[in-house]
């Protein structure tokens, strides 16, 4: 402990390690009172490793735990020690932030106050936080999270262990997009008066809604889940819509041809987990480490196990391991179903494969078609069998596998979201509902009546006729299935800002306004109804293997290479654009940057 102290300076009371430090642990556990150091203290000039992590290398004690997560886990080798002896110094060999998406962790990683979190510097101590176990939803990965939060406020958001999922790493959007729920928020019900947004009460909003609805033919009305809904909301979203006697329902913003019916079409079957255990992967028109950062470390530790090749067919991208370039649209992805070529041999061989499916591959045109030959694929080379189902879908939204499971999509003569859109510039839609709805072209909507439920005030808020305040994803107890079909439970960490109130409720709310009322009335009811409407929400924190059969379409493929939905990792739904932080990350790594971050959307 003496050698340790030496010239470790006595920063404790202005360390943002203090309370939770290793190394304050050991000295109280191990160390004496006094010291038999009588010399200087050295001192380090602190680096520069970007927006996120704030250094101060005098504290360092040269554990070297960065270093080993940056080169092994991560996968970008840019950190190391420089210099012998007492000069030895940790930094990144030329001066630039760090590139990785999970650099975050290193803060957890760190023993020392070293390594700390800018955006979070100087804000609060450890006991003075409330902590709240609950689920990322800035992906579709689901990592477990403690929130911590003080009064109304969440100041940072830490990994929680959960070997099955994240195991104890978190993406730095899910860790520092946070600064993000306190801005843009929408606190109070809005309407359109005079083409003007004015404040206005939860009755005058309801009572608008419901002069609108009016009169509006059943057909004519629409429903539209975003990316950030849960499932409590989203099911009574349906239910209010089904009985309005609406069919136009769909979660898939992005247009993409998921199939509902068959649960295994749109699953990553294998599981997060079951990566490692895979022999050959090929990626079809996806990017995971700007998709999911903490699944694409996985596939990472699988390939550093040794004896795992990894193919792709789209966007050929720095993923941090080697992989093979395979082809680039649907057609390669043709000559692979067909048992043909190279890669497909590999396949075909190994004990294990995987194919991964994008949702860059699935919302083009020939979604269905592209489906339909990865399943085929699959099939051919031998990906299904006993005890192993090698065909997954990558998910980039924590709403669609639960949309899906609720069948959130357009009933019999309903029409999908393409479909809404073109109808509404037609005047065959005159009503919307968007729940959390951003990442569509709201121009599209023409003169319908739109009625924006969600939390900030972005895109869908900015074209609304009618604005409902709901909350945030810190704010309410809620459910979100992720990628593997795993439900996860979100609770609520702090109360949502003004008037704002949990997404179920609105529903419920506004369904006795429109003489429609639903039969729940507390989140047990909800719950019980989610149960009886899908079996799996009852098999809380569990994968269930789905069963196999036939989904996707024979149809004409076009040869337009695949492209990742993700191009900027940093923002990519209203609370990350809202976020001062995440801002600061697209001025650091943004376009035109020669190193590669994945921001050049």
């Amino acid at each position: 402990m003496e050698f340790l102290l030496i010239n470790h300076p006595l920063d404790c009371p202005i360390c943002d390690q203090g309370g939770e430090c290793d190394l304050q642990d050991q000295a109280m556990g191990y160390g004496i009172d006094h010291s038999r150091y009588a010399e200087n203290k050295r001192a380090v000039k602190d680096k520069d490793f970007g927006p996120l992590i704030k250094t101060i290398m005098t504290r360092c004690i040269h554990c070297t735990r960065c270093v080993r997560f940056a080169t092994e886990v991560a996968g970008v080798p840019e950190l190391g020690a420089t210099g012998r002896g007492e000069n030895t110094e940790i930094g990144t060999y030329v001066q630039h932030a760090l590139t990785s998406e999970l650099s975050g962790n290193m803060i957890d990683l760190c023993p020392v106050g070293a390594l700390t979190s800018r955006p979070y510097a100087f804000a609060a101590r450890p006991w003075e936080l409330t902590k709240t176990e609950s689920v990322d939803v800035l992906d579709a990965v689901g990592s477990n999270i403690r929130v911590d939060a003080r009064g109304p406020e969440v100041l940072r958001i830490l990994p929680r262990l959960n070997e099955d999922v994240n195991e104890e790493w978190i993406s730095d959007k899910a860790r520092f997009a946070c600064d993000g729920l306190r801005r843009q928020r929408l606190d109070r019900p809005y309407l359109r008066r005079d083409g003007k947004l004015q404040a206005a009460s939860w009755d005058e909003a309801f009572q608008a809604i419901a002069e609108a609805a009016n009169g509006v033919a059943s057909a004519s009305m629409a429903a539209i889940a975003g990316d950030l809904a849960d499932c409590e909301s989203m099911l009574a979203l349906k239910d209010l819509m089904t009985a309005l006697g609406s069919a136009n329902i769909d979660c898939r913003q992005d247009g993409a041809k998921l199939d509902a019916r068959v649960r295994s079409s749109y699953l990553f079957n294998s599981t997060i987990a079951g990566i490692e255990q895979a022999d050959a992967v090929v990626l079809v028109g996806c990017n995971p480490r700007l998709e999911a950062p903490v699944l694409n470390a996985r596939i990472r530790k699988r390939w550093v196990a040794g004896n795992f090749t990894v193919g792709v067919i789209g966007p050929e991208a720095d993923l941090t391991y080697p992989t093979t370039l395979v082809g680039t649209s649907a057609k390669d992805l043709e000559v692979i179903a067909a048992g043909k070529g190279h890669f497909a041999k590999i396949l075909k061989n190994a004990k294990k494969a995987m194919i991964i499916v994008g949702q860059g591959a699935l919302k083009g045109e020939d979604g269905a078609a592209v489906l339909n030959l990865a399943r085929q694929a699959a099939d051919k080379l031998g990906m299904i069998k006993a005890g192993w189902n090698g065909f997954n879908v990558l998910h980039t939204a924590a709403a669609r596998v639960g949309g899906l499971d609720l069948g959130f999509v357009p009933g019999e003569g309903g029409l999908d979201v393409a479909g809404i859109l073109s109808g509404a510039q037609s005047s065959a839609i005159n009503m919307v509902y968007l729940l959390c709805a951003d990442e569509i072209d709201t121009q599209a909507l023409g003169d319908a009546f739109v009625i924006y439920q969600g939390h900030h005030g972005d895109a869908g808020a900015h074209r609304a006729d009618v604005i409902l305040p709901g909350a945030a994803y810190t704010e309410k107890n809620a459910t979100y299935v992720n990628t593997e079909g795993r439900v996860q439970l979100g609770r609520r960490a702090i109360f949502p800002p003004g008037e704002a109130r949990e997404d179920w409720t609105i529903i419920r709310a506004l369904s006795a306004v429109l003489g429609q009322t639903l039969p729940y009335d507390d989140l047990k009811a909800v719950r019980a109804k989610l149960v009886e409407a899908n079996a799996n929400f009852l098999k809380i924190n569990q994968t269930t293997p789905a069963e196999w059969g036939s989904f996707g379409t024979e149809g004409a493929i076009s040869d337009v290479p695949f492209a990742s939905p993700v191009c900027n990792f940093y923002m990519t739904d209203p609370i990350s654009r809202a976020s001062e932080t995440m801002a600061h990350c697209i001025e650091t790594f943004g376009k035109g940057d020669e190193r590669k971050t994945g921001t050049d959307g």
